[in-house]
């Protein structure tokens, strides 16, 4: 494919500068196809000019363009302090190729070179496709929005949705980043200082990819060890509401590559969910949340695609999507040697420790494995797979040994630390924990450590004991160590009185992390308390809370700013919940106080103010939960809850077995019509209430019975075996049944059938008898056979 060359010159060679009478003219003449703004940021003040012909034209801003020759006046002697420069050049894609490349050159030295000046080219791409610009020449390094490039040119790279503008990213000279493929129609610019002349280059525009995200970032890494940190669309601001965000990384070979998400913040979503996928040639995709680790090595080249949800943006709590993060490689297999030599360093050490237990990392001393290396001497360190955060040096503060022959003690001793970009500086004592030093929580005859940012702003002052653990500061910072009463810094030396770490950056400019102890209160103070926290700054404490207790918060001392922009924030949310405990803005009504259960964030921001300060000292104090006495008396009630059950069930169990064994199964036919089964069942119900007159079965021998015993009585039959009478008791009454048996050796509650001797041949008179309870009887013994006071009979199941 053949691309066309043109070269983009926005100036003529030649200029003639004129000041008359406090009046700058220049006469300016645009090259064709550019066009030219000058424009005040001043609302009244001093006027641009123009004169076309004898026509002058006056305002606060002017537009040239069209290769025509245009004399410019300004009316004020200094203009380069009021007026800025555009020059800006439109580059059209269509399929096939562009109309041109970006170029940047100064045409020789110009009245203007004393404005700040920005290079504007307008991209529009050719649907379905996407503007790759190549950076390849030169590369560009990602940095934060509100930094500045060393050398002064800061390059910046917009998409223009139909949402609005998006800010893909801010850049530097010389970095990693290769290219960049849009959608639709961007823009990259160049910002230039006054006074600074615009550096020589140029960036090749051409036809891109059918690309289904908003931009497409491509890095290469380079080899050896390297880091390189890149940021989401609109940073710090939230990425655009259910879009989509690429990095295709070029990864040499025998290199390997480990990210970790510095700073994240998640959306309220109401559809979809946000999410990054890894694609790599040969392994497939692999989708995560933005919460789940994050693979620490990917082997070969790999994409990275940011997706961001339906965001809630109704919901002032909702702080959208961002994404800071860093990508470390390094080669595998391949030792690095490096040799250190403090021998001459006058007691200096070098502390190594590696951080993470699971990395492949390998560190030795004179070839001897080392989880941890202290360097005092002349050593050689060999690294192998180490990525730049699987080790960490920690510099150690301590009181240098000056001569004895010095009049005055040693009053302070001053460190400064400047860590990485974007990097943490953390800060632990090894003689324990620290307290900030506040009326009510002095500091006395003890050690001061001063905390101070570096540029003098301080932080607060510090001593031992105390309740915070760790303190973690997002910026350049001094620690001055002075004594205080009888301490001396002379009987310290040499010894370590604070460590350093550098870290990765975190989201709030200030973290302290605190561990209470019982019925000892605590107090917390706004960094450079009584002074108020910086315009837009936040601050978060980090409380644990021991099991079986509670955290009683009271905010004393509180003073609110009235806020310019934004609002000042206090906000306590328990560790692992999304829920708030507690929320307060300078302009609403809270209450002072709040109880705590659980491990829990105590976070504080500033607004803009528009006068006042933002100071507050929070007091927290550690109580057994009230809670406790009702976990307990509740649990309690539950175990004895659980053994009632048990107990119920056992006695139920009991009682049912002892009255199987006393429910004998046996139908007695009672002469004066009621019949009802024996034990202490009670009086036997009506028969409208019960089934007396449904019968599974009756034995003749006892439906007989009675005229058996009244035939003995009589003389007619001889004497039988019967059980005495059974005299079960219920609550109200003791009914006494007769119980039959063939044999006192029959089990009680088994049933056998009585055996009856033989009828004899019955004299009319007991004939008489048995009519007065009259039996009837069928021939057909199929037939049922009935009783007016028994009822129908049943047949068993089975027809038996």
């Amino acid at each position: 494919m053949s691309s066309t060359r043109v070269t983009l010159r926005f100036f003529l060679l030649t200029f003639v500068t004129a000041t008359v009478s406090g009046v700058l003219k220049l006469p300016i003449t645009p090259d064709r196809g550019t066009t030219l703004s000058i424009s005040s940021s001043q609302v009244k003040g001093c006027k641009v000019c123009t004169w076309a012909g004898r026509l002058r034209r006056c305002g606060l801003s002017v537009v040239l363009k069209d290769n025509t020759p245009v004399s410019v006046e300004f009316e004020c002697s200094r203009p380069q302090d009021v007026f800025s420069v555009e020059i800006a050049r439109n580059i059209e894609c269509t399929t096939k190729l562009c109309t041109g490349h970006i170029i940047q050159a100064d045409t020789g030295s110009l009245p203007l070179l004393d404005f700040n000046r920005k290079f504007i080219w307008n991209l529009k791409a050719s649907a379905p496709k996407a503007v790759k610009i190549d950076f390849s020449n030169t590369g560009l390094r990602q940095i934060n929005p509100s930094d500045r490039c060393p050398d002064g040119h800061s390059y910046n790279l917009q998409a223009f949705q139909t949402t609005g503008n998006v800010a893909v990213g801010k850049y530097c000279r010389t970095g990693p980043v290769v290219g960049a493929q849009i959608l639709n129609q961007s823009s990259f610019s160049l910002d230039v200082p006054a006074g600074q002349k615009l550096q020589n280059g140029q960036f090749d525009v051409s036809v891109g990819e059918e690309i289904k995200s908003l931009t497409k970032i491509t890095v290469m890494i380079p080899k050896g060890t390297s880091s390189l940190e890149l940021l989401s669309p609109n940073y710090p601001d939230s990425f655009p509401d259910d879009d989509v965000m690429q990095w295709y990384f070029q990864v040499p070979d025998k290199h390997r590559t480990a990210l970790q998400f510095l700073n994240v913040t998640k959306p309220r979503c109401l559809k979809k969910e946000t999410a990054v996928e890894y694609h790599s040639k040969g392994r497939g995709a692999m989708v995560l949340s933005l919460s789940d680790p994050q693979p620490e090595q990917n082997q070969g080249d790999f994409t990275l695609t940011l997706r961001n949800c339906e965001m809630d943006i109704r919901s002032a709590a909702s702080p959208g999507l961002l994404l800071n993060f860093r990508v470390s490689s390094s080669r595998t297999g391949l030792p690095v040697s490096c040799k250190v030599d403090l021998s001459r360093m006058g007691g200096l050490s070098l502390h190594i420790e590696k951080l993470r237990p699971a990395s492949v990392c390998e560190m030795k001393v004179n070839s001897v494995l080392k989880e941890k290396i202290t360097v005092t001497s002349k050593s050689e360190l060999t690294f192998k797979d180490c990525l730049p955060e699987d080790v960490q040096t920690p510099a150690r503060l301590s009181v240098p040994v000056l001569p004895p022959c010095l009049l005055a003690p040693l009053s302070s001793v001053t460190w400064t630390l400047r860590p990485p970009q974007h990097g943490t500086v953390e800060l632990t004592s090894p003689f324990g924990p620290l307290k900030q030093s506040l009326p009510g929580q002095q500091c006395n005859d003890s050690i001061i450590f001063k905390l101070s940012e570096d540029h003098g702003n301080t932080i607060g002052h510090f001593c031992t004991p105390g309740a915070i653990q760790k303190v973690q500061i997002h910026t350049n910072m001094t620690v001055t160590v002075s004594g205080m009463g009888v301490k001396s810094l002379r009987t310290l030396s040499k010894a370590v009185l604070m460590e350093a770490f550098f870290k990765e950056g975190i989201s709030e400019r200030y973290i302290f992390t605190v561990s209470p102890k019982r019925d000892t209160p605590v107090l917390l103070a706004t960094p450079g308390w009584p002074v108020g926290m910086k315009s837009y700054s936040t601050v978060s404490w980090i409380v644990s809370v021991p099991p079986r207790m509670e955290a009683h918060l009271m905010f004393a001392n509180l003073s609110q700013p009235k806020c310019n922009n934004r609002h000042t924030n206090i906000r306590v949310q328990r560790v692992g919940r999304l829920e708030e405990e507690y929320s307060r803005r300078e302009d609403e009504e809270a209450d002072s106080e709040i109880t705590v259960n659980g491990n829990f964030y105590l976070n504080m921001s500033n607004c803009m103010p528009e006068r006042g300060d933002f100071s507050v000292i929070t007091m927290i104090t550690l109580h057994k939960s009230k809670n406790l006495l009702m976990t307990i008396i509740l649990s309690v009630v539950a175990v004895l809850l659980v053994i009632f059950v048990i107990v119920l069930v056992v006695v139920c169990v009991v009682i049912r077995k002892k009255k199987k064994k006393l429910d004998y199964e046996i139908s007695i036919y009672n002469p004066n019509g009621t019949s009802f089964l024996p034990g202490p069942n009670g009086f036997p119900k009506t028969r409208e209430d019960n089934e007396s007159h449904v019968y599974a079965s009756i034995e003749d021998t006892l439906v007989y019975t009675h005229l058996l015993r009244k035939g003995a009585e009589m003389g007619v039959y001889g004497e039988f075996d019967t059980h005495p009478p059974f005299s079960g008791q219920t609550d109200s009454q003791k009914p006494l049944v007769s119980k039959i048996a063939a044999d006192d050796d029959i089990p009680v509650g088994v049933y056998e059938k009585f055996q009856a001797p033989p009828l004899p041949i019955r004299p009319p008179s007991h004939v008489k008898a048995m009519q007065d309870n009259v039996i009837y009887q069928t021939e057909d013994p199929s037939e049922e056979e009935n009783s007016p006071n028994l009822g129908p009979r049943l047949e068993p199941e089975g027809g038996n």
